[in-house]
């Protein structure tokens, strides 16, 4: 689809990839073609997508946890979740328009700038998300049926994990510390400090643990760049009205809400590029379960496919 469109034109797309990661794909795509014609980011506008961004990674996991929960007999969860949630929604909505997939980026910035009540109610947020974590520790993470459900279930080693090329919170379950912002620092995600969540257990209660403690860690992010966020342009002056990149090639790669998100992009020259070739983490983290799957019981199957949260257009080729 990329390689019959100009590069402007498929940058709608790009958040229909992972409907739920919509805003981080969108932006990364952006940051692609940055890369490629060496377009310089306005400082303001920087802080801005690091913000949305971990906004939109807290509203996915979020929705992960909700229906989690549900598929496993969980009501009450659900609704908790998707409460929080759509607080998120309503202030992303303020800022670009729409709810689930954005394109809110554009080349060398965003479209919109945020004003206080933007970061207003972004404060108010993270300072509820925290007690409501804490909520859900205690709802869910003590619960005894949960912890049946998902304690040794559904086992993803470290020596299987790498063999697939199983990334995000599902590679960090099982012990690797390996996250694209502090791996591979892109934007500005290097001025920020935030720990990467891992476990040792590789089961599907250690990836719900990493998630919930995610989330946490995309607050902390969220709140230094709001602290620090300084006044300016959200893009640059003078943007090519043509974009026409040079010839070669460019990978550029992030932490999506499920892992390793890369692109890779060969220019010929024209406003339209001669390959675009995705890297989608769901294809991989999904590859392992014929694997994992193996021996387990079918009711387990729910715990186990559901506790690596999946997007299915990320795997559909």
């Amino acid at each position: 689809m990329a390689e019959n469109r100009n590069y402007m034109m498929f940058l709608p797309n790009t958040s229909r990839i992972d409907y739920l990661s919509g805003m981080i794909y969108n932006l990364a795509y952006c940051q692609l073609i940055e890369k490629m014609m060496q377009i310089e980011v306005p400082e303001r506008a920087e802080y801005v997508r690091i913000i949305t961004s971990e906004l939109n990674r807290i509203s996915s996991h979020l929705l992960w946890f909700g229906t989690f929960l549900l598929d496993l007999g969980g009501i009450t969860p659900f609704l908790y979740g998707f409460e929080d949630r759509e607080e998120i929604l309503h202030i992303l909505d303020r800022v670009t328009g729409s709810r689930l997939t954005y394109s809110y980026g554009r080349f060398g910035g965003v479209t919109m700038d945020v004003d206080q009540t933007f970061v207003d109610q972004t404060r108010a947020f993270t300072k509820k998300l925290r007690g409501r974590l804490e909520e859900y520790e205690a709802l869910v993470g003590g619960n005894i049926i949960f912890r049946n459900r998902c304690e040794g279930v559904g086992l993803i080693d470290r020596d299987t994990a790498l063999r697939y090329g199983v990334t995000g919170p599902s590679l960090r379950a099982c012990g690797v510390p390996y996250d694209v912002r502090r791996a591979e620092p892109y934007s500005i995600y290097d001025r920020f400090d935030f720990e990467i969540p891992t476990a040792e257990e590789g089961d599907s209660f250690a990836r719900f643990r990493v998630r919930m403690a995610e989330m946490e860690q995309s607050a902390r992010i969220i709140e230094q760049a709001l602290d620090a966020m300084p006044e300016g342009e959200i893009i640059p002056k003078k943007v090519p009205k043509r974009i026409k990149p040079p010839e070669g090639e460019t990978y550029f790669a992030v932490e999506s809400a499920r892992g390793h998100f890369g692109m890779y992009a060969v220019s010929d020259g024209t406003p339209t590029p001669s390959k675009l070739k995705l890297r989608t983490p769901s294809f991989s983290n999904l590859s392992s379960m014929p694997e994992v799957l193996a021996g387990t019981p079918v009711a387990d199957t729910i715990t186990i496919v559901g506790s690596v949260d999946v997007v299915m257009p990320e795997i559909d080729r």
